[in-house]
């Protein structure tokens, strides 16, 4: 059974996914995988997203979830689609206690302690950082880990190639989510393979 820490540890950056036309699904996480990038966040914000998870799990090598999990009922149709890890924006305690009960990989958001503080009463320890830098940035999310050592976290939200090693550096940070790899619309192979590749190679 894949861990969330393992998929956290897969590749430095976790891709965030937009897909508006199933037909970009494979081509782009193609892309994606041969330039080293394998565990793909495609969020539940567009209706061809579920259609995109069951195309990009076709993949060879692709790790695939769903991001903007909301609540319980989507949480079940992500997983009817294949998901094989769940991210969401926010933590609630229905959306938590479903994730758990299906025994899937689960990286909840969170903005503060009181969040982080909700996940571990529920045993989960690791979290999105979310939105990294419009609620303050690494500064931040150095201060409101500092507490919770036993806590690792994916900052996603503004984070781009020019910032994203520092983030990177601090050590509870495992990976971070970015949507740079992954332009919304038909993608162009080459450029979305070397631009996961240069993020593959971030430390």
């Amino acid at each position: 059974m894949t861990s969330v820490s393992d998929i956290m540890l897969a590749a430095p950056v976790i891709p965030v996914i937009v897909i508006d036309d199933v037909a970009h699904a494979v081509p782009l996480a193609e892309a994606l995988v041969a330039g080293g990038l394998p565990a793909l966040e495609v969020t539940m914000r567009t209706p061809a997203a579920l259609d995109a998870i069951r195309a990009m799990k076709q993949v060879p090598g692709a790790i695939v979830g769903a991001g903007t999990v909301l609540n319980p009922e989507m949480l079940a149709a992500a997983l009817e689609a294949g998901s094989e890890f769940i991210v969401s924006p926010g933590l609630t305690e229905p959306l938590g206690k479903a994730a758990i009960a299906a025994g899937v990989p689960f990286l909840p958001g969170t903005a503060n302690s009181g969040d982080i503080m909700r996940g571990l009463d529920m045993g989960l320890t690791h979290f999105k950082f979310f939105p990294a830098m419009a609620a303050g940035g690494l500064p931040a999310l150095k201060a409101i880990a500092a507490p919770f050592g036993q806590c690792k976290f994916c900052p996603t939200g503004g984070i781009g190639p020019d910032n994203a090693a520092e983030w990177l550096a601090f050590d509870p940070v495992l990976c971070v989510g970015g949507s740079w790899v992954a332009p919304r619309g038909a993608p162009d192979q080459d450029a979305i393979k070397a631009a996961a590749e240069k993020a593959a190679q971030l430390t």
